[in-house]
């Protein structure tokens, strides 16, 4: 083994090893500027908890293609259905917190959080809020089969045969299985509920007349209703749409006091730093505020709208509460 002969060594001035160190410090703190400007350096990873063609899964893509080309990255859709939508909720919540991957959040995840007696994950507590993205109201559809023409004729229809008809639904807890029970509570009607996976399953059996209500999202199931499988009698939000403005509210339709909202937004795993979470959010505003993006999510019932992160968090936590009151109401429990 040699060993170094210090004697015959040259060390440089303590001038020039001051110099050194310094320029090592530089190039030190550059690399970590650089690293944390460079976000986004790879692609980003955007967890849905429902199956294609629904309206979290037309929405993810369509904005994650145009979020893509903002942000110089790819952005890559991944479908996680199932368990009440928890499969995708916990596998978004335990992800790094590094921006690189990303929730589709809707109203949807805090009706199901208020109807669970204990939520391994939960949108509120285990996510940070980057952005809101879009109003995406929900219909009430019926088979072309069935013999009503508005909201009256249906109350009146059910009404004749207590228990003899189904509901259709995304899945235990969603908004569209909270919707309509508080449709079953205010109208007084008596149906029995069949949970599905997602709109694309329920669909088919709703054009069957295995099912004969169901609320649902305008994306999904307007193409049945332009083929004229499906009648729309009306749209559950609080005001009437621009894409359908002929259709009634439900409360319009004579359900006093029914509304339901349905936003869309970007959630990130608690912890992902404010820094990323500003880069996310301007480049979904600018994203928003293309009209060609705009325009073709109108003509699929979307209304695309960007709000801050603070404002997207309050919004959702005050769905919380009010889906809360209703899941109470209704007596509605996921064990």
């Amino acid at each position: 083994m040699k060993f170094l002969d210090l004697a015959r060594c040259r060390f440089p001035a303590p001038g020039a090893r001051l110099v050194g160190t310094f320029v090592l410090a530089c190039s030190a703190l550059f690399c970590v500027s650089s690293t944390h400007a460079a976000y986004p350096d790879r692609p980003i990873q955007v967890i849905i908890s429902f199956p294609p063609a629904g309206a979290s899964d037309i929405l993810a893509r369509a904005i994650g293609q145009k979020l893509s080309e903002a942000l110089g990255q790819p952005v890559v859709v991944e479908n996680r259905p199932g368990a009440f939508g928890n499969i995708g909720l916990n596998l978004a919540a335990k992800a790094a917190p590094d921006g690189y991957t990303l929730y589709m959040a809707a109203v949807t995840n805090v009706s199901i959080a208020a109807a669970a007696s204990n939520p391994s994950a939960h949108l509120i507590r285990d996510f940070v809020p980057v952005a809101g993205i879009a109003s995406v109201p929900h219909m009430l559809v019926v088979p072309t089969a069935l013999p009503v023409q508005n909201v009256s004729q249906l109350i009146s229809y059910l009404k004749a045969s207590p228990g003899k008809y189904n509901y259709a639904s995304q899945g235990l807890g969603t908004l569209s299985h909270l919707e309509a029970e508080l449709f079953k509570l205010a109208a007084g009607v008596d149906v029995v509920h069949v949970p599905y996976k997602g709109s694309s399953q329920a669909i088919p059996d709703l054009i069957a007349g295995t099912a004969s209500i169901m609320f649902d999202s305008i994306p999904a199931s307007m193409p049945q209703v332009k083929a004229g499988r499906l009648r729309v009698l009306a749209v559950a939000s609080s005001k009437r749409i621009g894409l359908l403005p002929d259709v009634p509210t439900v409360e319009e339709g004579g359900v006093k006091g029914f509304k339901a909202d349905n936003v869309f937004g970007f959630a990130a795993p608690k912890g992902t730093p404010p820094a990323v979470i500003a880069t996310l959010g301007k480049a979904l505003q600018s994203v928003l505020a293309a009209p060609e993006l705009k325009q073709r999510m109108q003509e699929q019932g979307v209304e695309l709208k960007y709000l801050p992160a603070d404002e997207f968090g309050q919004q959702m936590a005050q769905e919380l509460r009010t889906w809360a009151k209703a899941v109470e109401a209704a007596k509605v429990k996921l064990e």
